[in-house]
């Protein structure tokens, strides 16, 4: 009875979590699949027509006199429609559809309903979108459109250039914290290790003022470095935390075994802990690395948001507000920042449920 409960249970999770994963999957597919469809075709129908589906398709055309009064009821093939009804398009007896192609011209189009699915794909958007050029766009009316591209290729670079220092120093500098305050015995070290823990509490938007003034003084501001300190120090306590958490379940003998036989502290740590920790460091540097790769506020207020240095989160949010309706580009930009974290991510996977779940049983 229990084992059926366990059953009936796990299976509900499951149809939950399967459920919040496809409301993630279906926009995302959506965003994916509209990147690589011309501009024009995103503009006139649904991304899900890059797959198969039945679409009214015209098989033929009528004509009808130049006399016909559109004002009254208009005989076709035996039938009587009002001109309404064949704008927004009418099946007949025979389960075609009728539809008006150019009512001025009285013609008129005979649909049928038929399998069809989209081709047309094309890396025209990632290249409009990397790169300032000018381009082509030719919309769905038949006009043509010149356009200038976003040279989102900068951002990307600056982005990278804020991200990778912000993650990897962090990650260096509490791995030192958590082995110390895991294993090593010094004055204060509950005490620091608790003002270090507090300070996760702390809303970020309060630090942003005084830090900026000590950064104007100092000069910082406007420059990768005062970037870079900023988000090691937004980002030590929690990284010190995790990385305490799963140091401190290391094996006491191995400790001992190593100081027994002559070890410093710093062969250890480099040579024992490192290696027996890549689980945990993994997985707070995807988290770091995320939160720094996603990060618009703090860029904002110590980079700024001249052209030339802006990230990519600063920048896709530029283009929402400019190009509102150029879904061609903003599809493709939005993978363009979602490339390198998933990348990161899938590279490190196998470390991070290890990492998450280290340390959370003692014993």
């Amino acid at each position: 009875m229990k084992k059926n409960k366990r059953k009936s249970n796990k299976w509900i999770i499951n149809i939950i979590l399967g459920f919040f994963c496809l409301l993630w999957i279906i926009p995302t597919l959506g965003l994916f699949v509209s990147s690589f469809r011309p501009a024009e075709d995103i503009l006139t129908n649904g991304w899900w027509t890059l797959f198969p589906h039945k679409q009214w398709t015209t098989v033929s055309e009528i004509k009808l006199p130049k006399t016909t009064d559109l004002s009254k009821p208009i005989e076709v093939l035996g039938e009587k429609f009002s001109s309404e009804q064949l704008s927004n398009g009418i099946k007949d007896a025979a389960g075609d559809r009728l539809v008006w192609q150019d009512p001025f011209a009285r013609l008129l189009n005979v649909q049928h309903l038929k399998w069809k699915f989209g081709t047309k794909v094309t890396l025209n958007n990632y290249d409009n979108v990397l790169n300032g050029k000018t381009y082509k766009l030719n919309m769905p009316d038949g006009t043509i459109q010149t356009q200038k591209g976003e040279n989102l290729s900068r951002a990307f670079l600056n982005t990278f250039t804020v991200a990778v220092p912000s993650t990897v120093i962090p990650l260096i500098i509490a791995s030192f914290a958590a082995f110390a305050f895991s294993w090593l015995k010094f004055p204060l070290r509950k005490t620091l290790f608790v003002i270090i823990i507090s300070l996760l509490v702390v809303p970020i938007q309060v630090a942003l003022i005084p830090i900026m003034k000590d950064y104007t003084s100092l000069g910082l501001n406007g420059t990768y470095l005062g970037v870079w300190i900023a988000h090691t120090g937004f980002g030590l306590p929690l990284a010190t935390y995790f990385l305490f958490n799963y140091m401190s379940q290391l094996p006491k003998d191995l400790f001992e075994s190593a100081y027994m036989d002559g070890a410093t502290n710093y062969q250890i740590f480099t040579r024992l802990v490192i290696p027996l920790s890549v689980p945990a460091i993994a997985s707070i540097g995807i988290f770091q690395f995320l939160w720094v790769w996603n990060d618009y506020l703090i860029s904002l207020i110590f980079i700024g948001s001249q052209p030339n240095v802006q990230v990519l989160s600063m920048r896709i949010a530029n283009m929402v507000g400019s190009r509102g309706n150029d879904w061609h580009l903003l599809t493709s930009a939005a993978f363009v920042s979602m490339i390198l974290p998933l990348c990161v991510f899938f590279m490190l996977q196998k470390y991070f449920v290890r990492g998450l779940l280290g340390g959370s049983v003692k014993g």
